[in-house]
């Protein structure tokens, strides 16, 4: 059970009052990310300025919830993977299939999106000791030398919320609950490739 309590407007310290406010006015309801954040007004106003920062780099919408879906996966969140699947799904309007590989593990059927996928990938699981081979895929790919810093961005941003997520053990949204997430089960002992 967790020690931490998702805030609502009211019961949120004043100064992440607003910033809950302006989450209700943008989403039509607070996630549930955003009112356990708000327990530390400066968490949450990093994750809202960090979500800000993150749209306007170079990758298109697509690419951003790429980025941040493989993050999150390699990070075990369920939280996260559920919200920007239904981000990507629904808001973005991303293919099915490519939101569909990344929740498990498979090559995605864009191949710039899966050098993409992959980089993220590896930028979380070796703390961003990337190798020459990943690195040069993604240039490879098509991607720019800006870009491989854009996604150090989005993972640094997704480690907030995931590790937030897990520490707090965030209930999921009803407004994520079509796309729950559980861990894949080569993902069960922590392995993944």
């Amino acid at each position: 059970m967790s020690q931490f309590k998702i805030h609502s407007i009211q019961t949120a310290p004043a100064i992440a009052q607003p910033l809950l406010e302006g989450s209700l006015k943008k989403y039509g309801f607070i996630p549930n990310l955003h009112g356990g954040l708000a327990e530390a007004p400066a968490a949450l106003k990093a994750y809202i300025e960090l979500t800000a920062l993150f749209d306007q780099t170079s990758l298109s919408p697509t690419e951003r919830q790429v980025v941040l879906l493989a993050a999150s996966v390699e990070n075990y969140c369920a939280y996260c993977v559920a919200a920007h699947s239904t981000i990507a799904k629904h808001m973005v309007k991303a293919d099915p299939a490519i939101i569909d590989a990344i929740r498990n593990l498979q090559s995605l059927p864009d191949a710039k999106l899966d050098a993409l996928a992959n980089f993220a990938r590896n930028v979380v699981k070796n703390r961003g000791v990337v190798s020459g081979q990943t690195f040069d895929k993604f240039i490879t790919a098509g991607y720019s030398r800006a870009q491989v810093l854009e996604v150090v961005l989005g993972v640094a941003f997704k480690t907030l919320s995931n590790y937030t997520n897990h520490i707090i053990d965030t209930p999921l949204d009803d407004a994520f609950q079509a796309e729950a997430w559980e861990e894949p089960s080569q993902c069960a002992s922590k392995q993944c490739a």
